[in-house]
């Protein structure tokens, strides 16, 4: 998955993709690439090219899957490929995507991390899908502009999250993938109903503290999941026993206004103040550049797997918004730090046409990862 705007020039609509500035610089300005083009003529009649690669237009070939979704092919793959074979390759895709070259990058790790990477990606460079993808609605409750952001990932470089809201919940869902986090998947995912109360900064530096603090909410959350499925199993007992449908249990429904409520109180309060922010002693930040001011932190949760997205799991973490258009996320288990910034390219007829279109493309795209 990768945004793909088509634009209209002329005689020609001509397929963008959208890349992530350089690592680890989230705040410049997105990188773009064409990545198809069709050429308009008369009776009807179109001719398709690849720009893929090093060598100029060359064949390609289009198909319309079902609506809103289609396949590219390029008929002439020799154009990809480079006379000093994937060596070449390699290090000319270093130097575009990354903006360094293998020398640079001293730590061996993160040089198998980039080469798999460069794999990952080069193997789908012949025979793309396209599936369209809207950006998230918004209503005037929602803590900030929901779209789409970049964010560091460690030394699988930058990668494009879409911030969205779902009530007491925000979900940050991966546009683009890693080998181990593909795209589609829910990176992060926030609670609302469960701001965090950071110690002053001299204690904030003591990662002990800020992980005994963490992990008290996440016994919390643990403990009212648990009390609203025994509340759930109560409920489908009593309708059992009276074979008719039982009202809903009271303090229910009047305890999630409440959390709700309380949430969206602090939220408003502390939104318009800030207060001082820095990592803890330990924390790995690939971007050192972070605001050292932040407005309201909750508890979340992120995913994190193995290679090949082997044995996911959902890890206790803490979100951080800085201002409109950053916000960060620890995380904890990892001991790094994730740093987001909005992507502020104007994408025209994007707009979900209802938030059930919207949640139903989340669910399509999760399920294309998976």
């Amino acid at each position: 998955l990768c945004p793909v705007p088509l634009q209209v020039d002329g005689l020609f609509i001509i397929g963008w993709m959208y890349l992530p500035p350089h690592d680890p610089h989230v705040d410049d300005p997105m990188r773009f690439k064409p990545l198809f083009r069709i050429h308009l003529m008369e009776r009807k009649c179109a001719t398709v090219e690849c720009m893929y690669g090093h060598k100029g237009p060359h064949n390609g070939h289009i198909q319309i899957v079902k609506k809103d979704e289609f396949s590219t092919k390029c008929n002439q793959t020799d154009h990809h490929r480079m006379s000093g074979g994937r060596q070449e390759e390699f290090r000319t895709w270093l130097r575009e995507e990354w903006g360094r070259t293998l020398e640079d990058i001293f730590h061996e790790h993160m040089q198998e991390l980039i080469l798999m990477k460069f794999i990952y990606t080069s193997q789908y460079d012949n025979c793309l899908t396209y599936r369209r993808i809207y950006l998230p609605p918004s209503s005037p409750e929602d803590l900030i502009q929901p779209g789409l952001f970049k964010g560091t990932y460690g030394s699988h470089g930058l990668e494009i999250v879409m911030l969205s809201f779902h009530g007491k919940k925000a979900k940050g869902t991966k546009i683009t993938g890693d080998p181990n986090i593909p795209a589609g998947q829910q990176t992060v995912e926030i609670d609302l109903a469960h701001p965090l109360q950071l110690p002053d900064v001299e204690n904030l530096r003591d990662f002990s503290e800020l992980s005994r603090i963490v992990l008290e909410v996440q016994e919390q959350v643990r403990r009212e999941e648990q009390e609203r499925e025994q509340r759930q199993e109560e409920e489908e007992h009593c309708q059992q026993a009276a074979s008719q449908p039982a009202s809903p249990l009271a303090g229910e429904g009047a305890e999630g206004e409440e959390t709700a409520a309380g949430a969206e109180g602090m939220t408003r309060d502390k939104a318009a103040a800030s207060q001082p922010f820095v990592l803890p002693m330990g924390v790995i930040s690939r971007n050192e550049d972070y605001p050292r001011t932040c407005r309201i932190c909750f508890y979340g949760t992120g995913l994190i797997a193995g290679h090949g997205f082997t044995s996911p799991e959902r890890t206790p973490g803490v979100f951080v918004l800085f201002d409109d258009d950053r916000f960060g996320f620890i995380w904890l288990e990892l001991k790094s730090f994730s740093l987001y910034s909005r992507i502020k390219v104007s994408f025209q007829n994007a707009q979900a046409p209802s938030r059930e279109a919207f949640d139903e493309m989340l669910k399509n795209i999760q399920s294309l990862a998976t």
